[in-house]
């Protein structure tokens, strides 16, 4: 039987003291980053345990990461996520990545010693490396939204961005709008470039050319909306129609809006993507598509624990549909 690692071995392969070690082991601080980030690494190799846990015990533990937590849809995906987890008796610990790139050593020792089960991501971005990390502690992860292409052995839900896109515009051409702008969101994500898709296939099927004058990025925060906004109002020819790739975006249209003098929808229509609580809450009710975001969490957490527990083939890739849920905020363009 092999012999078990302990803080003497350790510490006399990483060149230091037992007290070091013992000081990186539990968190204290007076150890340069570079060789905490090296005891880390090797206490991971290694399999060290402390003395007395010999053996892993089913934690009924996982992580739901997200890029933030202060708006509509972060809360959304939160009752999926946590009403799944109690559905099956699982605990959940949430954690916060406010845009950062996910998978630093501090990060994955803590995951280790938590004892999770396993992840779900919701638009994170992973660091170089860190999917090896995972696969060598035996943790799976689902990515729900994800900023782009997953590995082809982890599984994705997401929504019918593309499609969702396309029902926007074919609602405003429904109603004789012909300049419709798009404020797509974050260039780099995957779901933002999806809905732009959607967007120029609406077009392209009424038999609209694309001006891209009217194709605007934003951020997905109310801000991205205004600006981008501020900048479509303030062309010769400004469109009679705004496309906003998420309520938060439409949020910011609305407001520019009415800093310029114009009312919605009598002098502009506007479409947002999402259909989060705020929707419901502007003043007028906002014309939006709903992305069915607890349904997404709550089957990304379904299928993570059929990973953490083989009672089922898992789905790689799974796309949940969008919906148009029409309100006030799009009507008819004004008469020339």
């Amino acid at each position: 039987m092999a012999s078990r690692t302990t803080l003497v071995d350790l510490a006399s392969t990483a060149g230091v003291s037992v007290a070091t070690v013992s000081k990186v082991l539990n968190g204290r601080p007076g150890v340069g980053a570079a060789k905490r980030d090296e005891i880390l690494r090797l206490a991971r190799e290694s399999g060290y345990q402390p003395r007395g846990q010999t053996t892993r015990k089913p934690a009924r533990l996982i992580d739901l990461v997200m890029r933030g937590i202060d708006n509509p849809w972060a809360t959304c995906v939160l009752v999926g996520a946590e009403s799944e987890a109690a559905r099956a008796g699982v605990g959940l610990v949430v954690s916060v990545t406010h845009g950062r790139d996910l998978g630093n050593a501090q990060w994955i020792d803590r995951l280790a010693h938590r004892h999770s089960d396993g992840l779900v991501l919701v638009v994170s971005r992973l660091t170089e490396g860190v999917d090896a990390q995972l696969a060598r502690l035996r943790i799976p992860y689902v990515l729900v939204d994800p900023l782009s292409s997953a590995p082809p052995n982890v599984p994705v839900v997401g929504a019918t961005n593309a499609e969702g896109g396309r029902s926007a515009v074919d609602h405003l051409v429904e109603l004789g709008h012909r300049r419709i702008a798009i404020i797509a969101g974050t260039r780099q994500l995957a779901c933002a470039q999806q809905r732009l898709d959607g967007y120029r296939a609406g077009l392209a099927r009424a038999g609209i050319p694309v001006d891209e004058r009217y194709v605007q990025f934003g951020n997905f925060e109310v801000s991205g909306g205004y600006k981008a906004a501020m900048d479509l109002l303030a062309l010769p020819e400004p469109p009679t129609a705004i496309f906003a790739g998420s309520d938060l975006q439409a949020c910011g249209v609305y407001r520019a809006a009415r800093e310029r003098g114009l009312r919605v929808p009598d002098d502009l229509s506007v479409v947002g993507f999402d259909d989060s609580p705020l929707a419901d809450w502007l003043i007028p009710g906002l014309t939006t598509v709903r992305q069915p975001l607890e349904d997404m969490a709550r089957q990304a957490t379904r299928i993570l624990l059929a990973m953490t527990e083989k009672t089922a083939p898992v789905t790689p890739r799974l796309q949940l549909g969008t919906t148009l849920i029409v309100r006030e905020s799009t009507a008819p363009p004004r008469p020339a």
